[in-house]
């Protein structure tokens, strides 16, 4: 009977909840209006003129632009889609020497009880490359080790989930430099880059405590209670955790890989931050890499080319969720609806007070960021148009930004329209369903959280210094 309960109420797979999100979009393209804003190059960047709104003729979602849609948007998606393949297939080559294990656990070992401290280390470290370089789709190799590690001291796959995407995620968030947030959204709005660094720096501060408390707090209840997991089941049945009793030989085979691996994280963050690689020359790293380890390790072509082919596999159903995610902007982008929305929202702004208008753009912003879950593609559709609306009725152009930047960071790991967190939980093997279901709660708390500082900063009339 409890088992037919939960077949009943069961939450619909992640490719049902795209699919109905790309059906109610395209039914929308023939009740809204078709609209457009006419573009301009602002720093080399196409962003949208705000005083140039105009419909245009309707062009509602046909029903073979609707099926096209996931195709379409694998393919606009390819690049993310192959990155994640890429990185899935390195770690499980990785895996195969079982080095991390070895590694691992004997710093499990060495820290004996002390294994709570390595969640806010840990944690404060991936907040600070949220902040200082917009750290995202770079957490994804860091998934399946602290996968690992969190499940060998005794919490689970959550929680090791949740120390690399909380703690980038609340950095990016309450981001005080972030060049693809905080830097672009001043730029387009015409501030000084990096003012009020000082707000932003209380911010970062506020949100990533709330992060490691909430992560610490289920950690140990976790440690305390296993039942308590919603992985629980799950977790007893991994064959990429740990048994201390069992490790492998940590010899100097072992120790040159783990070696490479963090030879090639620092060239990453280097590369990253120097050079400005992004995702090709991330993928180009990791298949460099997985080249090299193969060697150290003496696996073999065609057993590489296996366990390689056997990663890329076991992560594909999560791959392929970020083209089912980029269908809902190919149907809008279809319908020409997306700009008459940005425009309904931006009217209905602008007969507010400017107190509840600075709220309104934060709401705004934050169910934008469903909808176009890039960093810097929100900024550039949306700040030419909040910026100027902001002169209008009251709202500081600083609040403005500090109200997309929070908008835009908070549901980043939590919305299935962001590609690199789903494939994160891809390559974690957690369903999205259990994870929102987690999440949740702190996701609520941070948009309390930004709301408040929103309020504040146009409480205080920040301005452009």
């Amino acid at each position: 009977m409890e088992e037919t309960k939960k077949k009943k109420f069961a939450v619909p797979h992640v490719y049902i909840l795209l699919f109905a999100l790309i059906a109610i979009c395209s039914i929308l393209t023939y009740i809204i209006p078709a609209g457009s804003y006419d573009m301009m190059m602002v720093d080399k960047r196409e962003v949208v003129d705000a005083s140039t709104f105009h419909n245009v003729a309707q062009t509602p979602v046909t029903l073979m632009q609707f099926l096209t849609a996931v195709p379409r948007g694998m393919q606009e998606s390819a690049q993310i889609i192959f990155f994640i393949f890429i990185v899935g297939g390195t770690m499980a080559v990785i895996q195969e020497t079982r080095s991390i294990e070895a590694g691992m656990g004997r710093l499990i070992k060495a820290m004996k009880n002390a294994s709570i401290l390595i969640i806010p280390i840990v944690m404060l470290f991936f907040s600070i490359c949220g902040s200082v370089f917009g750290m995202a789709e770079e957490t994804i190799p860091f998934i399946p080790i602290f996968v690992s590690l969190c499940l060998v001291m005794g919490f689970d796959s959550i929680t090791g989930v949740a120390i690399v995407f909380c703690g980038a995620g609340a950095g990016f968030a309450g981001a005080f430099m972030n060049p693809f947030t905080v830097q672009v959204a001043q730029g387009i709005a015409e501030l000084p880059l990096l003012s009020q660094t000082p707000f932003r720096v209380v911010m970062y501060v506020c949100f990533v405590a709330l992060a490691i408390l909430f992560v610490m707090r289920y950690a140990m209840k976790v440690k305390k209670n296993p039942q308590l997991s919603p992985m629980h089941a799950f977790d007893q049945t991994r064959e990429d955790t740990v048994d201390l009793e069992e490790l492998p030989s940590f010899g100097g085979k072992e120790k040159a890989i783990l070696i490479v691996f963090v030879l090639a994280i620092i060239l990453l963050v280097f590369g990253v931050i120097k050079w400005g690689w992004y995702m090709d020359e991330i993928a180009a790293l990791f298949l460099g890499m997985s080249f090299i380890v193969a060697v150290i390790a003496r696996m073999g072509f065609n057993n590489y080319a296996n366990v390689l082919g056997k990663g890329m596999a076991d992560i594909a159903s999560g791959a392929l969720v970020v083209g089912f995610a980029r269908g809902i902007l190919v149907v809008m982008t279809d319908g020409q609806i997306l700009h008459t929305i940005l425009h309904a929202a931006a009217e209905g702004l602008s007969k507010l007070p400017s107190m509840i208008s600075a709220v309104g753009m934060y709401i705004f912003q934050c169910l934008l960021n469903f909808i176009v879950p890039s960093g810097s593609g929100q900024a550039a559709v949306s700040i030419p148009i909040m910026a100027p609306l902001g002169d209008l009725v009251g709202v500081t152009r600083q609040t403005a930004t500090i109200a997309f930047q929070l908008g835009d960071g908070i549901s980043n790991i939590f919305t299935p329209t962001s590609g690199y967190f789903m494939a994160g939980l891809a390559i974690a093997k957690v369903p999205w369903s259990k994870w929102a279901k987690w999440i949740l709660p702190l996701i609520g708390l941070e948009y309390l959280l930004g709301a408040i500082f929103v309020v504040v900063a146009q409480a205080m009339h920040l301005g452009p210094f």
